[in-house]
């Protein structure tokens, strides 16, 4: 049989969240399945077991009579390096990677299908949202990852001003066209946009489709969420240095957030806080605009503190990997000293 996709998925202490996943995809084959009158579905799934203590061998053996799967172990080394694994092993003209904190909507393989069409795409991604399912918190989180007004709405939710840069938890590139440019790097964080930096660097062509989005559960609280945005904010020095240029301004805006927080601290020991009315406006818009975006009052009430979070997050993680290079002189594999999945 054929095989156009091979879904390569990497887990760490995660099998509830990679059993909603699989169970998303035997939906979809389900659907297709209908739709082909029985025909064979056209991809595989390789899950990448990377060290975990938690295993999510017997999750891929609940689904192995139903959907292609293969499960894979190896010693923790992270997930660019769980992906890379997959991809050794991967039956499929496309590779497509997805977190195992995703879930699959329906209609994703045909919006990717119809992108495809003319044969021009190298590599693609598509957006996020939040399931109506998922918590207050989580409906905040995405909010604050995809709104404008936080600089999330930079990461793809849509078309973009300048090149389109395909992030891992939905990722699709020419499995020849991967192992062209060696697959994903060593990097700790950083290494989605590494990769689609070098694709572009090698002349192939990348894409955003719009309709070909997941469900995407993030983090489950404020401070993992703060971890997160402060890793990337870290990686953004790191790859500007690897790829000059590809750092923007807006890029810089919330490590300029963080600096007039500051400034409006030291106010308050000057004169009253004058400096926190645009601080309060701010929390209002992000307060109306959660609403207008979520539809629900708890995830908009928890929308102000979700985008300070990634605001602040992401720009001290900035400043802190600017220091450790530029100041310091820290060579920039070792900007990044803690480990994975924190």
């Amino acid at each position: 049989m054929t095989i156009r996709y091979s879904i390569i998925i990497p887990v760490y202490n995660r099998p509830d969240e990679l059993k909603e996943l699989l169970e998303s995809l035997f939906v979809l084959k389900k659907e297709r399945s209908a739709v082909d009158s029985g025909q064979p579905v056209d991809w595989e799934i390789i899950v990448v077991e990377d060290g975990s203590t938690v295993r999510s061998e017997e999750i891929c053996t609940e689904f192995a009579n139903a959907l292609d799967v293969t499960y894979v172990y190896q010693e923790n080394a992270g997930p660019a390096a769980a992906r890379n694994t997959g991809s050794r092993s991967a039956r499929g003209e496309w590779l497509i990677f997805f977190d195992s904190d995703c879930i699959i909507p329906q209609g994703y393989f045909d919006a990717v299908n119809e992108a495809l069409r003319d044969g021009s795409i190298d590599f693609f991604g598509g957006p996020d949202r939040a399931s109506a399912e998922f918590s207050a918190t989580q409906k905040a989180i995405d909010y604050a990852m995809t709104s404008f007004l936080t600089t999330g709405g930079i990461r793809g939710g849509r078309r973009k001003l300048d090149r389109y840069y395909p992030r891992s938890f939905n990722k699709g590139v020419r499995k020849t066209a991967f192992e062209d440019v060696g697959g994903f790097s060593g990097l700790r964080f950083g290494e989605d946009l590494d990769l689609s930096m070098r694709l572009m660097k090698a002349g192939y062509h990348s894409v955003l489709i719009e309709d070909a989005w997941v469900y995407h559960k993030r983090r489950t609280d404020l401070k993992k969420f703060f971890k997160q945005v402060y890793n990337s904010g870290m990686a953004r020095v790191v790859l500007n240095r690897l790829h000059p240029g590809t750092m923007k301004l807006v890029h810089l805006l919330p490590s300029v957030f963080v600096i007039y927080i500051l400034a409006a601290l030291v106010s308050l020991f000057i004169s009253p806080g004058v400096m926190w009315y645009p601080v309060g406006i701010l929390v209002l818009i992000l307060f109306i605009d959660g609403f207008r975006s979520t539809g629900s009052p708890e995830a908009a009430l928890l929308a102000p503190p979700a985008g300070i979070v990634q605001l602040c997050g992401y720009g001290t993680g900035l400043v802190h990997a600017f220091i450790l290079i530029h100041v310091l002189g820290r060579n920039k594999a070792s900007a990044f000293e803690e480990t994975f999945y924190k």
